[in-house]
């Protein structure tokens, strides 16, 4: 199946005033394939633009480096001021794991954006925050102190060669820094009153950074170094301020989430509430300034179920509403989940799971090949697994099972991601077969061009083998999350078979689909391993079947 993998990069670059420029480098990141431009933020005092895209890790290097190139041609740091500290053309140039990445993987992709961008302009790179390749160097303001006007003098620094290019002064460009942090979540809490002071109270009882410490009658205290004694908040990885918008008629606690997987979204909401009630003051719902991932969505969606005494295996569409609706997320501006959410802003098209149930069949009827046997083994998969999330979910919150209750919020947890997975796989089969079908149709005049077509043939129906053996893997998982659904809610039992039943037929459907690509495949290793893995899946899948529909016809008996 193909990745789902989801970076963000953020590249700032030191032109705000031209719109040429900055039109021209958000072409140059849109001409990516794979790459989604999101946003495009000038400021014309800071002589600064924000561009904010996503993409798969490759395709975000590609459009990072391409920026990169484009701003050398358009930007002369020698004739560059602006409000904003800056010390490059390209001044910083983060990456920030959104789905599927971790932050090792990011600090690789901010280690190749910068070896590439110091190698294709000769000028210096820094490395940043998880990318650092040293203490000192992991804040972005320690790096750019002295901005631009000082960088010469740097350079010539052993302590501040560059990680990557020469330690030379180029006054076109400056210097670059580049990185890897988390995503920066600025969210904004709605108060019951107008008063800026109360929601300053409440931000210095929340953010990290906490209040200057007082004594009993109220004077400062102060450190050994003359320093105001801090007392921290409640919350890491938070920043918060207290302001009153007038359009809104409301103040809000004006919040910056460094981490929200150290620091959940939900436990921000949930934490400012309760320092609001202390003082009197009601929460009336939230905001989210920009877009944010998925997950922090996801995971305040679960937290909300789980108080409510239901399971954490809803769908996702659920989570998400769930997550609007207890933190009012669209109190004071509509929270449009398909303009709010980045995946869902760079999701790829899925025409075949966007047909009506009708309109899938019809188009399966058709004279067309496809969608064909491997799209429908990839549905069938998919409502198996969603039947055993059914099962898990109608047994959480049931009477007389409460010692599965935990059990089951999990498989359904778990059952929820495998059929989101097989749904994708029902469009990516048919892509994949129409790849092969587009190779079939490049020239063959020459000998070059019939190598190059027996290439991307080749290349074709080993992606088209790949697509169903993931599937056939996936409908094996899907069986087992059918077998643990046997020990939930009885009166759910036929339903549990029939899920097994159902990824039973996904699991050899998928793998006659391998098989029928096999024949045309010239790379025996690749054949031969392909067909063993094949009959290991169909082996697995019946054992399971059988077990699973055994124990629910002793339930009935």
């Amino acid at each position: 199946m193909a990745s789902s993998k989801l970076v963000e990069c953020v590249p700032n670059f030191s032109e705000g005033r031209d719109k040429s420029v900055i039109d021209s480098i958000a072409r140059e990141i849109s001409s990516v394939a794979g790459v989604t431009l999101l946003d495009v933020d000038p400021g014309a005092d800071t002589n600064r633009t924000v561009f904010t895209f996503v993409g798969g890790p490759e395709a975000a290097v590609e459009a990072a480096v391409k920026s990169a190139v484009a701003a050398s041609r358009l930007i002369d740091m020698a004739r560059h001021s602006g409000a904003h500290p800056r010390m490059g053309a390209m001044d910083v140039c983060p990456f920030v794991p959104v789905a599927g990445m971790t932050m090792d993987e990011c600090v690789e992709l901010a280690n190749e954006a910068g070896k590439r961008i110091a190698e294709a302009l000769k000028v210096p790179v820094y490395l940043y925050e998880y990318a650092a390749t040293r203490p000192e160097r992991r804040s972005l303001a320690d790096i750019r102190s002295g901005e631009y006007e000082a960088l010469a003098d740097k350079l010539a620094k052993p302590e501040w060669k560059p990680d990557y290019g020469p330690a030379t002064f180029v006054p076109a460009w400056g210097a670059t820094v580049v990185g890897a942090r988390e995503f920066l979540v600025a969210y904004n809490v709605n108060l019951n009153t107008r008063d800026k002071k109360l929601a300053n109270e409440v931000a210095l009882s929340v953010r990290e950074g906490g209040r200057a410490a007082r004594d009993a009658a109220g004077n400062l205290v102060k450190g050994p170094d003359g320093k105001n004694v801090m007392v921290p908040g409640r919350l890491k990885n938070v920043r918060a301020i207290g302001w009153y918008i007038d359009s809104y008629r409301c103040a809000q606690v004006s919040i910056n989430l460094t981490n929200f997987r150290e620091t959940p979204l939900h436990v921000v909401y949930e934490t400012v509430k309760e320092e609001a009630e202390k003082i009197g003051l009601r929460v009336t719902g939230s905001e989210v300034v920009g877009l944010l991932p998925l997950e922090p969505i996801a995971l305040a969606g679960r937290h909300y179920l789980v108080r409510m005494g239901k399971g954490e295996g809803a769908p996702e569409r659920e989570l998400v509403e769930t997550a609007i609706r207890s933190m009012g997320l669209d109190s004071v501006a509509a929270f449009e989940p398909g303009k709010k959410i980045i995946e869902y802003t760079a999701k790829a098209p899925a025409p075949l799971m966007a047909m009506t149930v009708t309109d899938f069949v019809d188009e399966v009827s058709s004279e067309s090949p496809a969608p064909g046997g491997g799209s429908v083994a990839a549905l069938a998969g998919s409502l198996a697994a969603a039947l055993a999330a059914m099962v898990g979910n109608l047994t959480v919150g049931k009477k007389g099972y409460e010692s599965s209750w935990k059990s089951m919020s999990d498989m359904a947890l778990r059952a929820q991601a495998v059929k989101d997975r097989l749904a994708r796989a029902v469009d990516e089969d048919t892509e994949a077969f129409n790849a092969v079908m587009e190779a079939g149709k490049l020239p063959k005049n020459t000998e070059a061009e019939k190598a190059a077509r027996e290439k991307a043939m080749q290349d074709g129906y080993k992606a088209a083998a790949n697509v169903p053996m993931e599937t056939a893997l996936a409908c094996v998982e899907a069986l087992r999350l059918a077998r643990e659904a046997v020990a939930g809610n009885r009166n759910s039992a036929s339903d549990a078979g029939v899920a097994a039943l159902m990824a039973r037929a996904g699991a050899h459907g998928a793998a006659l689909n391998v098989l029928i690509n096999l024949g045309s495949i010239a790379d025996a290793a690749y054949v031969a391993d392909m067909k063993k893995k094949a009959a290991a899946l169909r082996a697995e899948a019946d054992a399971i079947c059988a077990e699973t529909v055994a124990a629910v016809e002793a339930i009935f008996s």
